[in-house]
């Protein structure tokens, strides 16, 4: 175990980090898998924001916030697959302890940014669908770039206090970080000292950065559904449900891991099952979150075909 002395206090200079598996046989096929979804992420996401950005068709609230939710879900995924894979190319599972500090604030940071604009992209849809004659003067151009800049200044800062509290722990019980990248959980139980601070921190934190913006989706979408129940027409009612699917769709499976991960009870807890949500909510649906809104969207689909287009006649 290697170990330092720092203000009285016993910190690592690395980690260990354990990785998903044991089998050493799957480790080819991780690394293809991982592979390939880190690189659909970063062409889904990448395109999204190029045909929104070059597009004034789309330079409404909503693909802003479609915007900012696709380069939130290509930092997501860039702060821990890159290490993954490098660390199962390699052989090697070590992390220096500032690296992991700072994997631990850009996780947390885009964790929270993701939860938050979830629920901006919620209070947008309920808006457009439940206020419609009020949408212009509420989604303005001031109030949307307004809430995109608070929602990260609470990521940054909510990230911030979490990593300073960790950053003060002692590390003297083992090195070994039963995870694959450097989360909140596995190193508090590496810690050898008192981490109530810690918890009663992500316990306040938690209600205001996850709860709330959950709150507020879930709120939104009971308005929302409401809303197209009273409507009296079959198609007005599909038509009004097909504008907000996509992003249910997307709330749906990013929420429903974090709550099979952190509000299931203490006695079907395993590491094993933390480890594929984790790879759930942390690689696989950013990767598929701008299938997603292009698959269910016409207007992205017929912006994505003039870009091919365009691409084809160029190169003709």
């Amino acid at each position: 175990m290697i170990e330092m002395e720092w203000r009285n206090q016993t910190t690592m200079l690395e980690f260990i980090l354990l990785g998903l598996t044991e089998h050493g046989e799957l480790r080819s096929l991780l690394i293809l898998a991982f592979l390939v979804m880190y690189m659909m992420n970063l062409l889904g996401n990448g395109t999204m924001i190029s045909v929104i950005a070059s597009n004034s068709q789309f330079h409404t609230p909503m693909y802003f916030f479609l915007c900012n939710l696709s380069f939130v879900d290509m930092c997501f995924s860039s702060v821990t697959v890159p290490k993954l894979l490098s660390n199962l190319i390699s052989d090697s599972k070590t992390i220096s302890f500032s690296h992991c500090i700072t994997q631990l604030y850009f996780f947390i940071v885009f964790a929270g940014s993701e939860c938050i604009l979830l629920s901006i992209m919620a209070y947008d849809r309920y808006v457009a669908i439940c206020k419609p004659l009020h949408y212009v003067i509420i989604m303005n151009k001031k109030a949307c770039l307004s809430m995109s800049i608070v929602s990260w200044t609470i990521s940054f800062f909510n990230a911030l206090l979490h990593t300073l509290l960790v950053y003060r722990l002692s590390f003297c019980k083992s090195n070994e970080i039963q995870h694959f990248f450097c989360d909140l959980t596995p190193l508090l139980q590496l810690s050898c000292t008192d981490t109530s601070i810690n918890e009663l921190v992500i316990f306040t934190e938690a209600s205001f950065v996850g709860m709330l913006p959950f709150l507020i989706t879930l709120i939104s979408y009971i308005r929302i559904i409401t809303t197209i129940i009273k409507m009296k027409t079959t198609g007005g009612r599909w038509k009004t449900f097909s504008t907000c699917s996509s992003h249910l769709t997307v709330v749906t499976l990013f929420y429903g891991t974090l709550i099979f991960m952190y509000f299931r009870p203490s006695s079907s807890y395993s590491m094993a099952k933390d480890k594929i949500t984790s790879v759930v909510y942390n690689i696989l649906s950013p990767m598929l979150n701008p299938y997603i809104y292009s698959l269910r969207n016409r207007d992205v689909k017929m912006a994505l075909k003039k870009v091919l287009l365009k691409k084809r006649s160029s190169r003709g």
